[in-house]
């Protein structure tokens, strides 16, 4: 069994380095698509041999279907630049690729750990935040327009134990970045599916 790391980028080269190094003992192959980045995202993932693609961005589901398109074995790990491998987790994918057979299952959720303003954190509806992340490339498909896409699997799902660890928001500032941006392409994906765009609409959806 051997797995496809995918990633997609843009202007990731603060984050994408500590990716790349959770993953390059485990990775059979890394596919990055880059939508074109003004910092040096690029350099960093030919650095650990990535195979890279540049594509102009659409929307995150269309970026990653395109993504896992390029990937040259059939199991997929689809992780972004913010998260890291655990050992437990590295440990775990290892013994699923030792196995004798391909599992039968379709797919794998991994639980997500994510450290916010320099802590775990493990309650108010952040953990154990399951995620599914390994796939079959034929039985997946990412769906979803501008924002909250979501992975839609035919077949069994597995569960894995070992933590995705998600360094989310470096700090107040960057989280509230990130609402803003998740606002935008909320309002954007409203008004393609011709809504009204509320006020609360802006708060909720980030």
């Amino acid at each position: 069994m051997k797995i496809s790391f995918v990633i997609i980028t843009k202007n990731e080269e603060k984050r994408l380095e500590p990716c790349l190094q959770s993953i390059q003992e485990i990775a059979d192959e890394i596919v990055v698509v880059d939508a074109y980045s003004q910092d040096e995202t690029i350099r960093v993932a030919e650095k650990y041999k990535a195979k890279v693609f540049k594509r102009v961005w659409t929307n995150y589901s269309d970026q990653k279907n395109f993504a896992n398109n390029q990937a040259s074995f059939p199991w997929i790990f689809s992780i972004d630049a913010d998260e890291r491998l655990s050992p437990e987790l590295e440990k775990e994918l290892l013994e699923l690729k030792e196995r004798p057979s391909e599992p039968k299952e379709s797919a794998f959720s991994v639980p997500r750990l994510a450290f916010y303003l320099g802590r775990w954190i493990r309650h108010s509806g952040w953990y154990p935040d399951r995620k599914i992340r390994l796939f079959r490339q034929k039985a997946a498909r990412w769906v979803g327009d501008y924002v909250h896409e979501r992975l839609e699997v035919e077949g069994q799902v597995g569960e894995l134990q070992g933590h995705l660890y998600h360094f989310s928001y470096a700090s107040l500032a960057d989280h509230l970045e990130r609402i803003n941006l998740y606002s935008e392409l909320g309002a954007k994906e409203l008004y393609a599916q011709q809504k009204k765009c509320r006020w609360y609409h802006l708060v909720i959806l980030p």
